[in-house]
């Protein structure tokens, strides 16, 4: 009996100091609050609630009216970073030409020129490739869905578009009036 006596006094001890440790780690890592602000809140600054109060109850005075008087002007022809909206046309300065004036205005001033209109898709299907024994080579099969075409590298299909190159699983084609090329994949006989 004298054992178990111990037992349970040890058993008291070790739950005493964890109850120690746990109480003193909630202490420790709760942020303090100021004593003048306990005491205005009227409630105890052990509560978290009440900090949380404390603490909103006081907003700084930002001075917007100071922050509008402090806000720096535009570069002249630049953008306001404040505004929404397109960016101003660029200016070019006095001497007539884009790098006449600073560093500053080359890069302000520069404009891409704009870019060709976009080609039509070229719309045939790359449906195979017949390869030939001797001079005749690679014949590319293509359709567009009501009539079937072949040629070899360099022929015109349809008095619109030129074969360019025949490759393994694509077809380089081009418009005959220049506007542009486009590589068609081999689709199969769908």
């Amino acid at each position: 009996m004298a054992a178990n006596r111990q037992r349970q006094q040890r058993l008291l001890g070790i739950l005493f100091v964890l109850l120690a440790l746990v109480v003193g780690y909630e202490l420790w890592s709760r942020p303090a609050v100021p004593a003048a602000a306990a005491s205005t809140s009227g409630q105890r600054a052990s509560r978290p609630r009440a900090a949380h109060a404390a603490r909103s109850d006081t907003v700084p005075n930002v001075g917007l009216n100071a922050l509008k008087d402090s806000r720096p002007e535009p570069l002249a022809g630049g953008r306001n970073l404040f505004q929404f909206g397109a960016a101003p046309a660029a200016v070019r300065p006095a001497g007539g030409r884009p790098g006449a004036g600073s560093p500053r205005s080359a890069t302000a001033g520069a404009v891409a020129p704009p870019r060709p209109p976009m080609a039509p898709a070229i719309p045939l299907k790359f449906i195979g490739i017949v390869e030939a024994p001797g001079p005749l080579g690679r014949l590319a099969v293509l359709s567009d869905g009501r009539d079937v075409y072949h040629g070899h590298e360099g022929d015109i299909i349809e008095g619109r578009y030129r074969i360019v190159r025949i490759g393994i699983e694509s077809i380089e084609m081009a418009h005959l009036d220049g506007s542009g090329r486009q590589m068609i994949r081999l689709t199969g006989g769908s």
